[in-house]
């Protein structure tokens, strides 16, 4: 049986509501290395100190975390309030990378719905969000609009174990 929450369902979400979402993530040279050589990513600075030390007359003294993992975690960090429900990932525009991220520091994101409709498909509509991640002292490090498409509750409620009046039901060992 699904488990999802009872209050991020399509019907849920209003334009103009904003979460500033509860958990935080820190960055690991770990979560760094290992998506930059993944994605087979060559920009040395996320990789190589002793190049990054020659690099702007020495202006970074520690990797880069590359920008897609700033994103991932970001992303996953509003998942929990804004896309747990979701059918699929539309699409993301206006991304911004705004300061750099270090290895250990921790990142927050809140969000701000920017608009909900209709999709094609009667059981889930759409939802746009626009994300902002920040370090602990509060300096921005990235932006954009995530677009996901979201199950309605007006059919997917039951079938995900949530009762109508919004509770969830037991789950049974």
């Amino acid at each position: 049986m699904a488990c999802t929450s009872h209050d991020n369902y399509w019907e849920d979400f209003a334009v103009g509501t904003r979460y500033e979402h509860a958990r935080g993530r820190t960055v690991s040279n770990e979560d760094n290395l290992a998506i930059t050589h993944q994605t087979l990513n060559t920009a040395q600075a996320h990789f190589n100190l002793d190049f990054l030390s020659g690099l702007m007359d020495g202006v970074f003294e520690e990797r880069l975390v590359m920008g897609a993992v700033n994103l991932a975690i970001i992303i996953g960090l509003t998942t929990e309030d804004m896309s747990e429900n979701a059918i699929a990932d539309v699409g993301m525009t206006e991304i911004r990378l705004t300061n750099p991220v270090y290895r250990e520091d921790t990142l927050y994101a809140s969000s701000e719905v920017v608009d909900v409709r209709e999709s094609t498909r009667e059981d889930a509509g759409l939802m746009t969000y626009r994300f902002t991640g920040r370090k602990a002292d509060g300096t921005e490090v990235a932006t954009g609009l995530r677009t996901v498409m979201l199950k309605k509750r007006s059919h997917w409620a039951e079938a995900d174990g949530n009762a109508a009046g919004g509770e969830l039901d037991a789950i049974s060992a």
